[in-house]
């Protein structure tokens, strides 16, 4: 997802921070863990973050077992400014987010009538079966989020925020509730391509890493016949970022060794 300066502000202006914010995203399912659906979720979400000034710091996949959701929603939102979840919204039996996250809180979870009055907009009172008024179940004090393709909220409960599993509700969900969170610094990344197999670059960039703050990644790649290595540099303190870039070339080996024909400098959004 591309957005622009103006966008970013538009959307995540109003509570901007100079610090960092991090987050963590829960996926929730059996069928994530097996293989059964593929998840289509943490990728958009880390670059929706990303690019708006929130670190994902960490995702886990529990199954559908009421006592592990609870334990991880516990650990996470006390560990991060956000916690995202995934899945478990619907209205099946196994869909059991909203009771967990109830049970972490300590609050009840009850029939919502701003749940009830969206589902029966869509649906009909005639329609509101027993199914769909489980999609109604909000935990006491939750802010809903609105959904735009099918009309059942997700909900905000503190710093926990709920969301649908299927992807295009989850992202108009994401859509609806990021004007609500707070943002800090935006982490840019600046990438040398090397032409060095990158077992050839690991001494250099354990030097480099010892002498910097800023977060450094090799990916290496092999196409047409050629051995490259991508290094990545990522910070929020654009200044460490350039003096880390300037370090490359103060290795014992020097620049020469990279053998770098290619240098890309963006934000990462």
């Amino acid at each position: 997802m591309a957005q622009s300066d103006d966008q970013d502000k538009a959307l995540f202006g109003a509570k901007q921070t100079d610090g960092l914010v991090t987050a963590a995203v829960l996926v929730i399912g059996d069928e994530i863990l097996s293989g059964r659906t593929k998840d289509k979720n943490i990728g958009f979400i880390a670059e929706y973050l990303t690019a708006s000034g929130i670190q994902l710091r960490e995702v886990r996949v529990v199954p559908d077992v009421h006592e592990t959701i609870v334990a991880a929603i516990e650990a996470l939102s006390g560990a991060y400014d956000y916690l995202f979840t995934t899945g478990g919204i619907g209205p099946t039996h196994d869909d059991i987010t909203a009771d967990a996250v109830a049970a972490a809180a300590g609050v009840p979870l009850n029939i919502d009538p701003r749940a009830v009055a969206l589902l029966e907009a869509r649906h009909g009172a005639e329609g509101l079966n027993d199914a769909r008024m489980r999609m109604a179940r909000i935990p006491d004090g939750a802010d809903l989020i609105e959904n735009k393709v099918t009309a059942a909220p997700g909900f905000r409960l503190n710093n926990i925020i709920v969301m649908a599993g299927v992807p295009s509700i989850m992202q108009s969900m994401l859509d609806a509730v990021a004007p609500t969170l707070k943002t800090g610094r935006k982490v840019e990344s600046r990438t040398i391509l090397a032409n060095h197999r990158e077992g050839d670059l690991a001494a250099l960039l354990g030097e480099l890493q010892s002498k910097t703050d800023v977060a450094i990644g090799s990916y290496p790649s092999f196409e047409n016949g050629v051995f490259r290595t991508s290094v990545v540099l990522r910070s929020a303190d654009a200044d460490a970022l350039t003096v880390a870039e300037a370090e490359r070339s103060g290795g014992e080996r020097g620049a020469d060794e990279w053998s770098a024909d290619e240098a890309e400098t963006a934000a990462e959004h």
